[in-house]
């Protein structure tokens, strides 16, 4: 990665991701989590302090060195904890059916590979175990959908190859993962065009 990418863009995903506002709705995410988790996209550590009590340990899955340094606090301040697993959420390092559930914030939007990771995620989460996600992406209508196949181009080489336009649900389920639990809806105070969400638990089928 350049130094925009690895120095100064795990700052602005800081700032714009992980503002106290958005605790409620990460809260949400987590809830129901429970035994060992795998986290894809972990970043500078937003989501910890989320997690349910019920949740023994983090296995985090974070490319950038900088946002894992900036999560050094919060990582040892967990009362869960949390490992550095791997880079690449497109290729675990872990064995089939090694953890309970998985989580992902904020993520999908971002990998490269999308289906590929998926597919990883299917492949090390236990039969019957869950993927919990909260992601911005396609938006419910057309006219804001225009906006975002225009704006897209510029938006991916800002944001780190940030898509607006990726339908996460569809994307799910065509990976083999069931939305048995789904809500979107425009986040308060965003632009429609960044701020369609997608929140819920889907299920391996």
């Amino acid at each position: 990665m350049g130094c925009y990418e690895d120095r100064i863009l795990p700052h602005i995903v800081k700032f714009t991701c992980g503002m106290p506002a958005m605790r409620k709705v990460r809260r949400t995410a987590t809830a129901g989590l429970h035994g060992d988790i795998v986290e894809i996209g972990f970043g500078s550590g937003s989501n910890v302090g989320c997690y349910p009590a019920d949740v023994t340990s983090v296995m985090a899955i974070e490319p950038s060195d900088t946002a894992w340094a900036m999560a050094e606090d919060a990582v040892a301040d967990s009362p869960i904890p949390i490992t550095r697993g791997g880079l690449d959420g497109q290729r675990l390092p872990f064995a089939d059916d090694s953890f309970d559930a998985a989580l992902s914030t904020y993520t999908m939007c971002t990998i490269p590979d999308l289906p590929a990771a998926l597919a990883e995620l299917r492949r090390v989460v236990k039969p019957g175990g869950t993927l919990h996600f909260l992601e911005h992406g396609s938006a419910p209508d057309e006219k804001v959908r225009r906006w975002q196949r225009r704006i897209e181009p510029a938006q991916k080489r800002l944001g780190g190859g940030c898509h607006l336009t990726r339908d996460i649900p569809a994307l799910l389920t065509e990976s083999g993962w069931d939305p048995v639990e789904l809500e979107q809806y425009y986040a308060t105070g965003a632009p429609k065009a960044f701020g369609a969400l997608s929140i819920g638990v889907a299920r391996a089928t």
